[in-house]
């Protein structure tokens, strides 16, 4: 019993220090760490540009930087299964996407959380715990009905 409670333990500790230690870099070479956002509200959104609902929500997560980049928010958008970092950047400038991007489908991408479903958001309170995961679409209400409620 003793040992499988030691072992249950290092299983948190090991996967809470994991999101605790993510590192992203993203497409102009800046890392972000999860400890660069203390004090922000962190939201880690991965996506692609084949997907409907990642191309509805994408509008939104901008308005919603665009806001309170400056305040209180910070979002990181990960792109998954894209053919080149080209597409990638076109698909950027198209949307008018303001936040920073990350290329994803690497281990170290991959290291917040499961992402079994595209898109797939993130959300970390201002003292870097992660409060909320939403598969599918997510709205900027949505997003600031969690930042209220915690």
């Amino acid at each position: 019993m003793k040992k499988l409670l030691i072992s249950l333990l290092l299983l948190i500790v090991c996967h809470a220090n994991a999101q605790d230690n993510f590192s992203l870099t993203d497409t102009t070479g800046k890392q972000h760490f999860l400890a660069d956002y203390k004090d922000k509200w962190l939201i880690v959104n991965y996506w692609a540009t084949w997907c409907p609902p990642c191309l509805e929500e994408i509008p939104d997560l901008v308005n919603l930087y665009d806001a309170r980049k400056d305040k209180d928010l910070m979002i990181l958008g990960v792109a998954m299964e894209y053919k080149n970092a080209q597409e990638v950047s076109e698909f950027v400038d198209n949307m008018l996407i303001s936040y920073p991007i990350v290329l994803g489908d690497t281990p170290q991408n991959k290291s917040i959380g499961k992402v079994e479903a595209l898109p797939t958001t993130f959300i970390f309170n201002p003292q870097g715990t992660l409060v909320k995961t939403k598969r599918g679409l997510i709205t900027r209400k949505q997003i600031e009905a969690v930042m209220r409620s915690n």
